[in-house]
């Protein structure tokens, strides 16, 4: 009987597959949210102190640009009167409800009222609400419309005699009486608009209390124009009572001369912004707050102004970074980098030359740091990777050495720095090294050749050398055996084919004696990673954070994966491109 399930391949069954973790679960809600920005906020701390610093800067300079205002409040209780006959009988009590108060509040609100004080205190000539003066961008926009005026008139002197008869009939429609009345009634009315703006009248939850506020940049205006309308509602109220008294047929004489001391004596107090000199019995409200100089500005609040500038500026800050994380598919961190890839990060590689001043140096010299600086990140970094990859390979180890292959994208990313850091640290831990380099050029300066013939990978192919004639140079260390891949010629790049069984033959041979790392060439510049990978055990993919993009990783992963080779990993690799 044909057995027909699918069988995995006898090398990959040997291995301990890191790719096949459970599935992460899926953290949804506020809880997430609040974690990624807390993540995000970390990673960019120094950003977001940035975007805060620039926040709280603005604030500073919009509350120091606002002028200072002054409020002023007035508090009424409305408190209706029982109103006397005319035949000088009490007469009805007068109910006093919400609706009724809500009926008074829009009296004190009303356009009469507060006219009646904007026009008593001859507020339409006050500098705070008469017309402001033209603003920056309309002095400019007037100088540019004067140069542009100037530029017509100069470059098409037919045009010169348009403007001269559209500006005198401007001139002659603004010299007209009309003109000048609808000018000097807009003048009121805006004055008027700005005054009411600035008045404010409100109930204190729903009690019979009313307060009214006025708000002005200068100290004693306020008190005078709220105490003004408090005896303006005053005065219509007693008003109104005294047109009844006088109206009836048989009105008492001092019941008229009350009501109109009243009149008199709210009249006064308009006129001079204060309060009725005398009690005004007769009111329906009866005024329990003076409104009083402020001795302090109530605005702006240079504190909230600040702190909200500085809020603004980090969410502003926060917003920005996760706009540009949602667009910018750089790999940023190797949480993000398994979960787009699907593939475990063995590892992350700090920069080997932050500390030692080797950025500039070759990668044979940083590559150095992990036996000559033992207790640097890097050499900790790279040993917990050889960690992980003689874990993957334990099955492999048992029976053989082991063959690990280092892919990456592009040049920059490090991957030639990793396999001889790896060499060095399986060198000096007492087992030989046979390294197949991908750059000619980076071949160790003290190599010595020790025959005449083909050197490297290609030419051992072009020329048919059988594997135990090939001759490895090596460098400092006797146990690291190196052997280029490409050669210097470019006729044995081009017919060379890394899927021979030659290949597979030569890298057994050195398997025979020794560990082998494949230093594969990028991705990007030929095809030859792909060829080589499928002698490796196992293929490690090298990418540059903040430069790799997740597309870039996730395509060579799968490319590797279609020529048949078995990814283990990924390695992300911090240091300066």
């Amino acid at each position: 009987m044909t057995n027909n399930s699918p069988q995995p391949w006898e090398r990959a069954s040997r291995l301990w597959r890191f790719d096949t973790a459970p599935a992460e679960t899926l953290n949804e809600g506020p809880l997430a949210l609040l974690r990624s920005a807390r993540v995000l906020a970390t990673r960019h701390k120094y950003k977001l102190v940035v975007f805060t610093a620039v926040g709280l800067a603005f604030g500073v300079a919009y509350a120091h640009s606002l002028p200072k205002v002054y409020t002023a409040t007035a508090t009424l209780l409305l408190e209706p009167r029982r109103q006397a006959a005319v035949s000088g009988q009490d007469g009805g009590a007068q109910g006093l409800d919400l609706n009724r108060a809500d009926s008074e509040l829009q009296i004190i609100r009303s356009e009469r009222l507060l006219s009646t004080v904007f026009d008593t205190l001859d507020l339409q000539n006050n500098p705070e609400f008469g017309p402001r003066p033209p603003s920056q961008v309309s002095g400019i926009f007037s100088n540019f419309k004067a140069v542009a005026v100037g530029w017509l008139r100069s470059a098409l002197p037919w045009a010169s005699t348009a403007l001269d008869l559209a500006e005198a009939r401007a001139t002659a429609v603004g010299l007209g009486s009309e003109a000048e009345l609808r000018k000097t009634t807009d003048a009121r009315q805006a004055a008027f608009l700005n005054f009411a703006r600035h008045i404010e009248a409100r109930r204190l939850g729903q009690s019979y209390v009313i307060e009214i506020d006025f708000s002005s940049s200068e100290r004693d205006l306020p008190a005078v124009v709220a105490n003004a309308a408090v005896s303006a509602y005053i005065l219509q109220s007693v008003a109104f009572k005294l047109q009844m008294a006088i109206s009836g047929t048989e009105a008492l004489q001092w019941r008229l001369n009350a009501l109109t001391a009243q009149v008199d004596a709210a009249t006064t107090a308009i006129k001079n912004g204060a309060l009725p000199a005398i009690g005004t019995p007769d009111a329906d409200a009866r005024v329990i707050g003076a409104a009083l100089t402020p001795l302090s500005p109530s605005g702006p609040r240079t504190s909230l102004i600040i702190a909200l500038g500085g809020v603004l500026g980090l969410l502003i800050g926060l917003f920005s970074l996760a706009l540009n994380l949602a667009f910018n598919r750089k790999i940023g961190s190797a949480k993000e980098l398994a979960r787009e890839t699907g593939v475990v990060c063995l590892g992350i590689l700090p920069d080997a030359g932050s500390r030692s001043n080797a950025t500039w140096r070759s990668d044979g010299y940083r590559a150095a740091m992990v036996v000559g600086q033992p207790r640097s990140p890097y050499a900790a970094a790279v040993r917990n990777l050889r960690t992980s990859i003689e874990i993957a390979c334990s099955s492999v180890r048992s029976e053989r050495s082991v063959v690990v292959a280092i892919a990456s994208w592009d040049a920059p990313s490090g991957a030639s720095t990793l396999c001889l850091s790896l060499a060095q640290l399986i060198s000096h831990s007492g087992r030989h090294v046979t390294l197949f380099k991908a750059d000619v050029n980076e071949v160790p300066d003290d190599a010595t050749q020790e025959t005449s013939m083909a050197t490297n990978l290609a030419d051992i192919l072009i020329a048919d050398v059988k594997p135990e004639q090939v001759i490895f140079t090596h460098g400092d260390c006797d146990d690291i055996a190196v052997l280029p891949i490409h050669s210097k010629n470019a006729e044995s790049n081009l017919f060379a084919d890394f899927r021979d069984r030659r290949v597979s033959r030569l890298v057994e041979t050195a398997r025979a004696s020794s560990d082998v790392l494949l230093d594969l060439p990028p991705l990007t510049g030929s095809t030859d990673a792909l060829a080589l990978a499928i002698h490796a055990d196992a293929v490690v993919v090298v990418v540059t954070e903040g430069r790799t993009t997740i597309d870039e990783a996730i395509d060579t992963i799968q490319q590797l994966r279609r020529a048949g080779a078995n990814v283990i990993g990924t390695v992300i690799n911090r240091a300066k491109a």
